[in-house]
């Protein structure tokens, strides 16, 4: 098959003048006219693109076929989550194997008959239209649903009575990053609110000032009665919650996406009682584990910056009365939930889950036996509840759903998947890779056992490094139809993730971001060293800031990868707070235009202002979505048009451009295997792994 992209008619679009300064630097921007997204210019754009990526992928249908079919057979088994019980009522999702998008359902006891809460599949034609959260009432009568369209931000949410299944005239419109925090009683909840934007601007214009309101059930949103902003920061995040004795709102406050934050506390027990910021100071992460009346537990980063668990109350609320209940350990304390009067503390050791249980007052009790190395989440529950559920995966293992009691200490398998694969076919390993300056980066290689190391095989690197996220064992059913081709997936755990903790964190973010890359140019330079594979069978992927480390290191090493995909992307480093909520992340990159030695070390890597004409750049497949608010879409609409440009070498420059679609979640299942399928289509056809 020809693989010469010389017969790839790109487009030519038109530049303009434009020219920024930025403290005495002048930055050209010749595609700004791209920034309009939906300009007659921009869509023709957007029209010729997905056109010369059709003709790429036309010889392709065959391969792109198989994989499709493959995954598809593999994503073919029942899916739960853990279900959470609300009064005398359990509510779990559940996914029937290909649904687009799993359905709610609500159970009378743990093994009661099973009734349709929700079934998302039935709000559009398409199965873009997403369940994005829920909230239920503490007696288990009222849901209220946070839906969205076609992968947008915004959401809507609707109240539901639970045993009729019909929705009570309430809905609220312009919410965003918040769901529904009911009152005890159920009579009403708070939410977080969002200033209608113009007509037309609803996927680009800035989202900030955000609002907490109380919805009175029954009247209309028009009536709600605000409650809380911050006038002296527009770019400050709010969050609301009610304690589960119904006593306490709690209102988190964030600036951007740091992960430290500020708490208020309203005693709803007293009529006409004041907002009290307990905690006022954004010096470290502070998150309500549960309460006891006014005594509080917390999860804090405070002179700990791997976390612990401290103890306050409310009646003195100052620091000097605050407690260590368990001090910070050479692990990151991930989670940790209170219930049967049980500290249950999630800890993160090189990458992978532990669970450890302690006492109230901070004793230990016991440690949790997992199956394996990999994830446990969940260990959801009140103060008083005598069980609870948890999740756990690994690379090779899809969500098994385990009981613990909590009187016994026995955990025992609720939920288990059957498979359409042998898992016992594949093995993983953890190696560590020493990045340039010496910082040991763990690495999780997931392969077919007996995989000989002679730098044939196919591989997939996968990263993030960044927002403090941290990237630890999953399954995708997706990555299996990749290992049974002889693949290598190799996932790497970078600074600016929350793996190893807040240093960890801050160790890649603003003015130490090129730790970000350095890790993962170690990372791939591991895997050739060391014969797993070499440059034309390596390829490379992130998505959202893990598509920025995709676009920074194409630029800064180009050479030594064989492919790439770089999804949904911060490609335009200097216009990322521009738009939507991009603001929110000079928390983690710095500001490129308020601070001079931040513009400099992000100038340094932006992806877009490092392209150069005349590069051999490596095969690569920009992904995107029309409608993502999160990451613009011009950002890859940029950065695409300048690497067709400036490419110098053989290897295609793609973008395809997803339609009702967003930056990923909620997206149906359907769309999911098209875009997978293409893309593994591409990187083993440019690996030449093919077979062709």
């Amino acid at each position: 098959m020809n693989r010469n992209p010389a017969l790839l008619p790109y487009p030519k679009p038109h530049t303009v003048s434009q020219t920024d300064n930025y403290f005495g630097t002048k930055v050209a921007d010749p595609y700004r006219w791209m920034e309009d997204v939906d300009s007659a210019d921009t869509r023709a754009w957007i029209d010729a693109e997905n056109k010369v990526t059709a003709h790429y992928f036309a010889p392709l249908q065959p391969l792109q076929k198989s994989l499709r079919g493959r995954m598809e057979a593999l994503v073919n088994f029942e899916r739960f989550s853990a279900p959470t019980r609300y009064g005398s009522r359990y509510i779990y999702e559940h996914n029937t194997g290909l649904q687009n998008q799993g359905v709610v359902f609500w159970t009378e006891g743990l093994n009661g008959t099973p009734h349709v809460l929700i079934d998302p599949n039935t709000l559009s034609a398409d199965g873009t239209v997403a369940l994005a959260g829920m909230s239920v009432t503490d007696d288990g009568r009222l849901a209220a649903f946070q839906i969205a369209e076609a992968g947008s931000d915004w959401q809507r949410i609707i109240v539901r009575d639970v045993a009729t299944g019909k929705d009570l005239p309430d809905t609220i419109h312009w919410v965003k990053f918040g769901g529904a925090a009911w009152l005890k009683d159920g009579s009403g909840f708070y939410y977080t609110h969002y200033d209608a934007p113009k007509e037309g601007a609803a996927l680009k214009a800035i989202s900030s000032s955000p609002k907490i309101y109380f919805h009175k059930l029954g009247t209309d949103q028009s009536a709600d009665t605000f409650v809380f902003e911050r006038k002296d920061d527009p770019e400050i995040f709010l969050g609301a919650g009610v304690t589960d004795d119904g006593r306490y709102l709690i209102l988190y406050q964030a600036k951007g996406t740091s992960p430290n934050n500020e708490l208020a506390f309203l005693d709803l027990s007293q009529q006409g009682a004041k907002i009290e910021r307990v905690i006022d100071k954004p010096d470290a992460s502070y998150t309500v584990v549960g309460n006891d009346g006014s005594r509080f537990w917390l999860n804090t980063t405070l002179n700990a910056p791997n976390g612990k668990l401290i103890g306050l109350d409310l009646n003195q609320p100052g620091r000097e009365h605050w407690k260590t209940l368990v001090p910070e350990s050479k692990s990151k304390l991930d989670g940790a939930s209170l219930v049967h009067r049980t500290l249950i503390a999630e800890y993160l050791t090189d990458a992978h889950t532990e669970v450890r249980l302690f006492a109230e007052d901070g004793k230990p009790v016991d440690t949790l036996t997992l199956p394996g190395i990999g994830t446990a989440s969940g260990f959801n529950g009140r103060r008083e509840d005598d069980e609870t559920f948890y999740g756990f995966t690994n690379f090779t293992t899809p969500g098994v759903i385990y009981r613990l009691d909590l009187k016994t200490m026995q955990s025992v398998p609720y939920r288990t998947p059957k498979l359409n694969f042998n898992p016992a076919e594949y093995e993983t390993t953890e190696v560590f890779v020493t990045s340039k300056d010496g910082t040991k980066v763990p690495m999780f290689l997931t392969s077919k056992k007996g995989l000989q190391r002679n730098g044939q095989n196919p591989t997939l690197l996968y990263g993030y490094g960044g927002f403090d996220i941290s990237l630890t064992p999953a399954f995708s059913s997706s990555r299996i139809a990749w290992l049974e081709r002889g693949g290598i997936y190799a996932q790497a755990s970078l600074r600016g993730g929350g793996e190893y903790g807040e240093a960890w964190h801050e160790a890649g973010m603003k003015l130490q971001k090129q730790n970000v890359f350095d890790d993962f140019i170690a990372c791939a330079e591991y895997l050739i060293h060391e014969k797993y594979t070499s440059t034309p069978k390596l390829a490379i992927q992130g998505g959202s800031n893990g598509g920025l480390l995709i676009g920074a290191v194409l630029t800064q090493r180009p050479e030594l990868f064989g492919a790439a995909n770089a999804q949904v992307g911060v490609m335009d480093m200097l216009r990322f707070d521009k738009f939507t909520v991009g603001f929110g992340w000079k928390q983690d990159y710095g500001s490129p235009s308020e601070n001079e030695a931040e513009f400099h070390a992000i100038y340094k890597y932006s992806p877009l202002h490092n392209l150069k004409p005349g590069t051999h750049y490596p095969a690569t497949l920009i992904t995107t979505a029309d409608h993502d608010d999160r990451v613009f879409p011009a950002h890859s609409f940029k950065f695409a048009a300048q690497m067709q440009a400036d490419q110098a070498g053989p290897a295609p420059v793609l973008i395809r451009i997803e339609t009702r679609a967003g930056h990923g979640a909620g997206m149906p299942l359907s769309k999911q295997l098209d875009v997978t399928a293409d893309t593994f289509a591409f990187l083993l056809h440019e690996l030449h792994a093919d077979g062709q």
